[in-house]
């Protein structure tokens, strides 16, 4: 009686009802169900032959192309689809009525460990990433990312925008199995951390010099624009292969600072405070670059096959004050509105869109959801480092069966050495109707998705279940961080290459900011 109440807490939430059914699914598999990773990824091939024999009066369709497009610091609640009464962004609310949307979604409480947990299927910590700087943003060396799969399956596969998973050339997306590397470096652009976490020095939003294949181009332009012409640019070269192609689009707006056209600008100036208005003004912009890349796959008929998933990089920021969709927290917090963000995905030749899922989903859904769309085999290692599920059977029908999981969410980001200190700090463990938050608060999701009434002390059985799940991960998470000791080099490798190509260098007081030994190792926002 309790899931369909579930159901209608995130309809109402998002102010839409369910639509018509997608075609049925045929296999149902996750991190909880009997099916293994290994021998869920083992069906990959039959999955796919599934897939495609479901839609044999069109033809079936091949391998998809793959396009994931993710803001950044942009939360749930700052789309006019999703409730927002402000915002003007008529490029997705157009892509929500066309997609399957996770109503229920959730990512890593900020940038990095988003972008780890994404690229290889697991929790961020078992990456080494703990953190948005000071060395340990790097995602490990021995994991395999989706594009390394994608790559040996045949796809061409590029990113455009925001890598933050490590500066230093031999952690490089092209090392992780890109062919098009087009990116700033650091979490932002103009950024400077002590160690290898920095962008080009004096990167600024306007004509930005961003890293291309190993080598500076110094760009003319916003940074949004920027990355989505050169992201259309190599789809257009690529759409005229026979391969596949996988274009990542992470972008770095709306991230601080606050820098946006002032055409952008002008259309929320007094409605909202000033900086809420540049925010606004970001992400409008980048809704426009979205629905320009929307028409292009149109203009090209590549639309029908053509996978694009819309998704966030973690809760609200400087939004969530005119509207957060009722949710308690943003960006850094381990609560909804933390990690619950926008999760459209659409690909017209396989299901039909215009319908919500309820399902507990997340960002390690990705990569297995992936590959098995792509029919691109994993080895041993890489079905053993994956955690999530595949979501293809709610893609088809999203309201088939889904088993109950436990989604662990950790801010991180403690002063180094104290990891253990930090156990129940700043953390979560969801299932599908409860949260514990910090091993001291429990709530009721469904009753109250606000996460306003404490239940610890009346549901004593479900917080000792969710505690000894979270105890159990967090034992599996201490040996895998490997970077809490990692000391970075002098001078940020962004930098340094960029003085290089240039000429130029750093005075002293860049010198100051960028060594690790002289800068405050305490900062950690």
């Amino acid at each position: 009686m309790a899931l369909p109440q579930r159901i209608c807490r995130r309809d109402a939430d998002s102010t839409r009802g369910l639509a018509e059914k997608a075609e049925a699914g045929t296999i149902s598999s996750g991190l909880n169900s009997p099916m293994t990773n290994r021998n869920r990824i083992g069906c990959v091939l039959l999955t796919f032959l599934v897939l495609t024999g479901t839609r044999s009066a069109a033809g079936p369709p091949e391998r998809p192309n793959i396009i994931i497009v993710m803001p950044d610091d942009v939360g749930y609640g700052d789309y006019a689809c999703l409730g927002n009464p402000i915002i003007h962004t008529p490029a997705a609310d157009a892509f929500f009525k066309q997609s399957v949307r996770f109503t229920d979604f959730h990512v890593s409480p900020t940038c990095a460990p988003t972008r780890a947990a994404l690229m290889t299927g697991r929790h961020e910590f078992k990456n080494g990433v703990t953190h948005t700087i000071y060395e340990r943003e790097r995602l490990t060396l021995k994991a395999t990312t989706i594009a390394q799969v994608l790559k040996r399956a045949g796809y061409a596969t590029g990113i455009f925008g925001k890598w933050h998973l490590g500066d230093e050339p031999d952690r490089w997306p092209d090392k992780r199995g890109f062919d098009e590397m087009f990116i700033h470096g650091g979490g932002g652009i103009g950024q400077t951390f002590a160690g290898s976490c920095g962008d080009a020095p004096g990167n600024t939003y306007f004509n930005p010099a961003i890293l291309h294949n190993g080598t500076f181009e110094k760009t003319t332009g916003y940074c949004t624009d920027v990355f989505f012409r050169q992201a259309l640019a190599w789809i257009d070269k690529k759409r005229k292969d026979r391969a596949p192609f996988f274009a990542y689009i992470p972008l770095n707006a709306a991230h601080a600072p606050l820098q946006v056209p002032d055409e952008y600008l002008k259309r929320y100036e007094g409605k909202v405070p000033e900086n809420t208005a540049k925010f606004y003004g970001m992400i409008e912009n980048l809704d426009h670059n979205f629905g320009t890349l929307l028409k292009k796959l149109k203009a090209w008929r590549i639309e029908a096959n053509t996978l694009v998933i819309f998704l966030t990089d973690n809760g609200g920021t400087v939004g969530v004050n005119v509207y957060n969709a009722g949710m308690r927290g943003g960006k850094v917090t381990p609560y909804e509105g933390g990690t619950r963000v926008p999760s459209f995905w659409r690909w017209p030749a396989a299901f039909k869109g215009g319908v919500d899922c309820a399902a507990l989903a997340a960002h390690i859904d990705i990569f297995p959801t992936l590959a098995e769309i792509a029919g691109a085999p994993l080895s041993p290692e890489a079905a053993r480092q994956v955690e999530g599920r595949t979501l293809l059977p709610l893609l088809k029908d999203p309201h088939t069966a889904w088993p109950d999981r436990e989604l662990v969410t950790h801010v991180g980001r403690w002063p180094r050495g104290q990891a253990a200190d930090w156990k129940y700090k700043n953390c979560c463990i969801r299932n599908s109707r409860f949260a514990l938050v910090n091993n001291s608060e429990l709530y009721d999701l469904w009753s109250d998705p606000g996460e306003t009434t404490n239940l610890i002390q009346s549901q004593i059985e479900i917080a000792a279940k969710l505690r000894a799940a979270y105890d159990r991960w967090w034992n599996e998470i201490l040996p895998r961080l490997e970077n809490e000791n990692a000391i970075g080099p002098r001078i940020n490798p962004f930098k340094a290459l960029y003085w290089k190509q240039f000429g130029g260098g750093p005075d002293a007081a860049l010198l100051k900011q960028m060594d690790p030994g002289l800068a405050n190792p305490e900062r950690t926002r």
